[in-house]
């Protein structure tokens, strides 16, 4: 499929709106969620049926968040702060799951796109090299979208423990703030149970 007919389907077109702009890391994200889910024999999760694994915050995680339908808010997307382009999809009923890694190089940005960004960053950059900048980014989205998916990842098969299903629990009031919170995640402090962020502020 070119990138021309993939950036015109549904799927990533919602993706894409969800993000707010198309760039390389949202088509990373959505060739690796449309992999993993291809792999698993499983469409997109209507509740809690997948678990998603990402092991970045970037762009790449919407794309996935929207193409397998796991989210913080159903427990079923876990984020490790490893700072790589690797995702894990997990079938619940079957059991499987695929760890889906970025090959090395394939995100590798040349000097000049680096530099674009680093001024568009500090607002230093001119109406023509804003141009460039999209010209150049679209240009690699484009090309992450149409490789073929052996070039862009190591697919593997993984056992792991599935997490448990999202916990509904009831709240109980910070003895510091007063605020309701997960009884769970209140600390025993001093006779007192107090929340995660009094405890940083002190």
């Amino acid at each position: 499929m070119s990138a021309d007919e993939t950036m015109r389907n549904e799927d990533f077109k919602k993706c894409s709106d969800f993000h707010g702009h198309i760039c390389p890391g949202l088509a990373i994200g959505y060739r690796a969620a449309r992999a993993g889910l291809d792999w698993l024999k499983e469409k997109r999760a209507t509740d809690e049926e997948l678990v998603s694994v990402v092991e970045t915050d970037a762009c790449s995680a919407d794309a996935v968040q929207v193409l397998t339908g796991c989210t913080f808010g159903k427990g079923n997307f876990l984020y490790k702060d490893y700072g790589k382009m690797v995702f894990t999809f997990f079938g619940r009923a079957s059991g499987k799951g695929v760890r889906v890694a970025l090959r090395p190089g394939v995100l590798q940005l040349t000097d000049r796109h680096l530099e674009l960004v680093d001024k568009i960053r500090n607002a230093a950059a001119s109406q023509e090299e804003h141009e460039e900048y999209e010209f150049i980014r679209d240009a690699k989205t484009r090309d992450i979208l149409e490789k073929e998916l052996e070039v862009l990842f190591k697919l593997e098969p993984v056992n792991v423990s599935l997490p448990p299903k999202a916990l509904i629990q009831a709240s109980k009031p910070c003895d510091r703030c007063g605020e309701p919170t997960m009884a769970s995640k209140l600390v025993h402090q001093a006779d007192h149970y107090i929340c995660g962020s009094c405890l940083d502020s002190v």
